[in-house]
């Protein structure tokens, strides 16, 4: 993970070296999301109790209900490193930054930054009506403001952003996200490449949320570096929950 992140965190200590001179307790560090034993700082939103559980230090969702978890703390700057893979072709999740945690009613998933995680093969079972299959970038790290939060693409679809380079691996394979989220800017990198952002986020501070959406998929090494806050506004932060 940590040759992963070493652009990432090149680019935050620069920043910080500018500043001045920084010494080692002074720096922001990564520190777990999930601890590899149980499901210690996530909250269920909306999904079964059994639909998230933690096997050989992974944590593993089966996709059943279509929902989420949130952590039980908010975030506003911070860099996010996540691992996943998918279990089933064409399987379906995600995670959500600035997410207001809670969904919204007749909904099943929050308001909230999207970063799209497709499997390969949703492009194959997902046809347009004209026979001819969406493109790859769909599957590969898309990113979105779900439920009326508002961003604008750096890679337009429509609203949405696509990346500009497939690099995800399919079933079975671990994929790595490094994401950094900062003052309403979202840059993703998969598997050891930026490929898609956005900006201009309505929201910029509020829960992570992990997206169950009908298909086994596994999580490792969720880490988190939070970083010094912006000038965020009430009205770009979601609601503090209880």
């Amino acid at each position: 993970m940590q040759k992963q992140c070493a652009t990432v965190f090149g680019f935050v200590l620069a920043l910080f070296c500018l500043t001045g001179t920084v010494q080692s307790a002074d720096l922001p560090q990564y520190k777990p999301l999930f601890n590899g034993k149980d499901l210690t700082g996530w909250v269920n939103v909306n999904t079964d109790k059994d639909t998230w559980y933690v096997k050989d230090g992974m944590l593993v969702c089966t996709g059943h209900p279509i929902g989420v978890m949130r952590t039980d703390k908010q975030y506003e700057n911070f860099l996010l490193h996540i691992e996943w893979r998918h279990m089933e072709a064409g399987g379906n999740s995600g995670v959500f930054a600035w997410s207001e945690g809670t969904v919204p009613e007749g909904r099943r998933l929050p308001k909230g930054m999207e970063i799209q995680m497709l499997e390969l093969d949703w492009v194959n079972q997902h046809k347009k009506k004209d026979g001819t299959l969406p493109p790859i970038a769909y599957v590969h790290g898309e990113l979105f403001g779900a439920n009326g939060l508002i961003t604008t693409p750096d890679n337009p679809r429509g609203t949405r952003s696509k990346s500009i380079e497939n690099r995800c691996k399919g079933k079975g394979q671990w994929n790595v996200y490094d994401v950094v989220c900062v003052d309403g800017t979202v840059k993703l990198s998969v598997n050891g490449k930026f490929v898609n952002g956005v900006r201009n986020a309505s929201i910029k501070k509020g829960y992570l949320c992990l997206e169950s959406e009908g298909a086994e998929i596994q999580f490792r090494n969720i880490q988190i570096m939070e970083l010094p806050p912006g000038v965020t506004s009430k009205a770009q932060t979601a609601p503090l929950l209880k």
